[in-house]
C-alpha cells in the first residue's frame, strides 16, 4: 500500500489551481511579456550608387520586427548610440494609461539624449494586425522605423482563410543626402523641402531607377498558396499607391483592426497606415513574372519624388524541363494618375468595420462635443531684413489647425501636465471652430499668414467627441492623412468642398464605420469622426506628411483622469528622459 507525500499533494493542488486559472481567465496564460533591444546606431547604407551613413535600429534597414499576440506585455529598452537627440513612437498602439510610452518628443516625453536609455513599457489591448513603428522627432523616421506584427491571441484564428505565409511590405522614402540636412534647410528657407530620390519597398528602391537593378524586392511565391501581405506606407511625405500586376488583393484589415475582406487591384495607402492584404496566387505555374509597384498620389502644388518603386512577384519554378529558367514574360500594374482624387474616395470609402458580434465597431451614437477643424497650409512672415523663399519673397510656407500653427515647447507637455508646471509650457485655449470662418474649398483669402502657439483641447474622461477636418485650399487644396495618438476613431463620413452641418451629419455611417488611426482629408474636402476619449493623457495629432508636422499642422488632447483605477495616467516611469 503506497502513500502520497505532502508534497505531492501540494504540487496537484498547484495544478488543480493552475487548471482553473486557466479555465476562468484564459488571457492571463495566453499573455506574456516580450523584450526588445533597440540599439539606434549609424550605419552605412549604398542606394542608387549613393552611400551614406543612415540612423538605424540594430543596423537594419529597415529595422527589425516587433512581434507580439494581443494581450502581451512588451518592453523596448532603446539605447541611443548618436549625436541626435531620439524618441520611438509605436504607431496605432493605443496605450491606454501608459501615454509615457506613446513617444513623440516634447509631447509625451523628452527625447533619449546621447548615450542615454529609455524603456518603452505598453500592453497590446483589443488590437490585432499590422502597425509600424518609427522615430518621432525632426525627419529621423526616415530611416528608423519597422513593423509591429500584432497576432491574435493563442488559440485564436483569423476571421479569414489562414495564410500559408505572412509578408511584410513596407513602403518607404529614399534620400541621397541626409534628410535632417533636407528639412534643416527648408525651415531656414522657408521653402518646400528638397524631394527624396526613390521610393522603397522594404528599403530596395527596385530596377526602376540608375543603379538600382540589385537592390529589388522579390517575393518568391508557389502557386495555389494564401499568403498575407502586412502593408505599411513608412514613407515620410507621400500617400502612396500599391499594386501588382495581374493580381487581386483582398483586404482583410486596416490599421490593426479587421475589415469587411474586399477585393481590389490598386491600395492606396497614406504614410502612417497599413493594412493587411490576401494574395491568392495562381493555380498554377504561370510562365511569367509579375512587377509589384508604388507611386505618389499628390494633390498639392509644390514639388513631389514623381518616381515609382517597383518589386517582382516570382512564382517558384517547377524542375521541368519544359519551363525555361529566364525571359519570362513580365507584366506591369497599372496605377491611377498622380492626382486621381475620385478613385480615392471611391476606395476609401470600401473600409467597413468588421462589426461582428465578437469584433464589434463601438461607434458612439450620441456625441458631447462637436468640433470643426480646418487643417491646411499658410505663411508665416520671414525674420525682418531677410529675404525668403516661401510663396513670396517675405513670408515663409506655413501649416495649421484651425489657423494655430503649433510650436513644440522645450519641456514635454505630459511631464508639464501631470507634474502642474504647465505655466509657459502650453495653454488649454486651441479654438473648437475656425477663427476666421471663410468659403474653406473656394477661392482662398487675401490674410495666409497663421497664428503660432502651443495650445491643447481640454477633454473630460470618456467624453465622446466628433471632429470635423475641413480641408482648406490656401496655397493649394491638398490631402492630409490625419494621425490620433493614443485612439481609433470611427469615419463616419466625408466629402468634397465645405461640411455641411445641417445636410452632410444625415449621411453619416453610424453601424459599419472603419477604425483607424489614420485617415486622409480629401483634397478639397472634409472628413468626420467620432472617438471616445476613454484614454488619460496628451494625445499628438497631426498631419503623417512630415513636412506639414514641421510646418505646424499639429495639435493635442488633453484627456483628463477619470474615477476608477483604470482611469488614471500611469506614475511616470524612473528612466523618464529629461530634457
Amino acid at each position: 500500500m503506497g502513500f502520497t507525500s505532502n508534497a505531492s499533494f501540494a504540487s496537484m493542488a498547484a495544478l488543480l489551481f493552475g487548471f482553473c486559472v486557466a479555465l476562468l481567465f484564459p488571457e492571463l496564460v495566453a499573455s506574456r511579456t516580450r523584450h526588445y533591444t533597440f540599439h539606434i546606431e549609424y550605419h552605412n547604407v549604398t542606394r542608387l550608387c549613393h552611400t551614406r551613413s543612415i540612423l538605424s535600429v540594430n543596423r537594419q534597414f529597415p529595422g527589425p520586427r516587433l512581434i507580439a499576440r494581443e494581450g502581451d506585455r512588451v518592453l523596448v529598452n532603446v539605447v541611443n548610440h548618436i549625436s541626435n537627440n531620439v524618441s520611438l513612437h509605436w504607431h496605432g498602439v493605443r496605450q491606454l494609461t501608459s501615454g509615457w510610452s506613446d513617444g513623440p518628443a516634447y509631447i509625451t516625453q523628452c527625447p533619449i539624449q546621447t548615450n542615454q536609455s529609455y524603456t518603452y513599457n505598453f500592453t497590446i489591448t483589443g488590437q490585432r494586425g499590422t502597425l509600424l513603428w518609427h522615430a518621432h522627432i525632426s525627419w529621423l523616421r526616415a530611416t528608423i522605423y519597422g513593423p509591429i506584427v500584432i497576432l491574435p491571441r493563442q488559440n485564436e484564428s483569423y476571421p479569414f482563410e489562414k495564410p500559408y505565409k505572412e509578408i511584410p511590405i513596407i513602403l518607404g522614402e529614399w534620400f541621397n543626402v541626409d534628410p535632417e540636412a533636407v528639412i534643416s534647410q527648408a525651415l531656414q528657407t522657408g521653402a518646400g523641402p528638397n524631394v527624396s530620390d526613390a521610393y522603397t519597398i522594404n528599403g530596395l528602391p527596385g530596377p526602376l531607377y540608375n543603379c538600382s537593378s540589385e537592390d529589388t524586392f522579390r517575393l518568391k511565391v508557389k502557386p495555389g498558396k494564401t499568403y498575407l501581405l502586412r502593408l505599411i506606407n513608412a514613407a515620410l511625405n507621400d500617400e502612396l499607391f500599391f499594386s501588382i500586376a495581374n493580381h487581386t488583393l483582398t483586404v482583410v484589415e486596416a490599421d490593426a483592426v479587421y475589415v469587411k475582406p474586399f477585393d481590389t487591384d490598386i491600395i492606396l495607402i497614406t504614410p502612417g497606415q497599413t493594412a493587411n492584404a490576401l494574395l491568392k496566387t495562381k493555380p498554377n505555374f504561370p510562365n511569367a513574372t509579375y512587377l509589384m509597384t508604388a507611386r505618389p498620389y499628390f494633390t498639392g502644388r509644390g514639388t513631389f519624388d514623381n518616381s515609382t518603386t517597383a518589386g517582382f512577384l516570382q512564382y517558384n519554378q517547377p524542375s521541368h524541363p519544359h519551363y525555361p529558367l529566364k525571359n519570362l514574360p513580365l507584366f506591369k500594374p497599372t496605377l491611377p494618375a498622380i492626382n486621381a482624387t475620385n478613385f480615392v474616395a471611391n476606395f476609401t470609402n470600401k473600409f467597413k468595420s468588421l462589426a461582428s458580434s465578437k469584433y464589434p465597431a463601438n461607434v458612439p451614437q450620441k456625441v458631447d462635443k462637436k468640433f470643426l477643424f480646418t487643417v491646411g497650409l499658410g505663411t508665416t512672415p520671414c525674420p525682418s531684413n531677410t529675404t525668403c523663399q516661401g510663396p513670396t519673397n517675405t513670408t515663409k510656407f506655413a501649416a495649421s489647425v484651425n489657423n494655430v500653427s503649433f510650436s513644440l515647447p522645450s519641456t514635454a507637455l505630459l511631464q508639464a501636465y501631470y507634474f502642474k508646471q504647465s505655466n509657459g509650457v502650453y495653454t488649454t485655449d486651441f479654438p473648437t471652430n475656425p477663427t476666421r470662418p471663410f468659403n474653406y474649398t473656394g477661392t482662398p483669402p487675401n490674410n495666409t499668414s497663421v497664428s503660432n502657439g502651443t495650445k491643447t483641447l481640454v477633454l473630460s474622461f470618456n467624453t465622446s467627441v466628433e471632429v470635423v477636418l475641413q480641408d482648406t485650399s490656401i496655397l493649394g487644396a491638398e490631402s492630409h492623412p490625419l494621425h490620433l495618438h493614443g485612439f481609433n476613431f470611427f469615419v463616419v463620413g466625408q466629402g468634397f468642398g465645405n461640411y455641411d452641418p445641417i445636410k452632410d451629419p444625415a449621411k453619416f455611417n453610424l453601424v459599419d464605420p472603419v477604425e483607424r488611426n489614420t485617415f486622409g482629408v480629401p483634397a478639397g474636402g472634409w472628413v468626420a469622426f467620432r472617438f471616445l476619449a476613454d484614454n488619460p493623457g496628451v494625445w499628438f495629432m497631426h498631419c503623417h506628411l512630415d513636412v506639414h508636422t514641421s510646418w505646424g499642422l499639429k495639435m493635442a488632447w488633453l484627456v483628463l483622469d477619470g474615477t476608477g483605477p483604470n482611469q488614471k495616467l500611469q506614475q511616470p516611469p524612473f528612466d523618464l528622459p529629461q530634457c
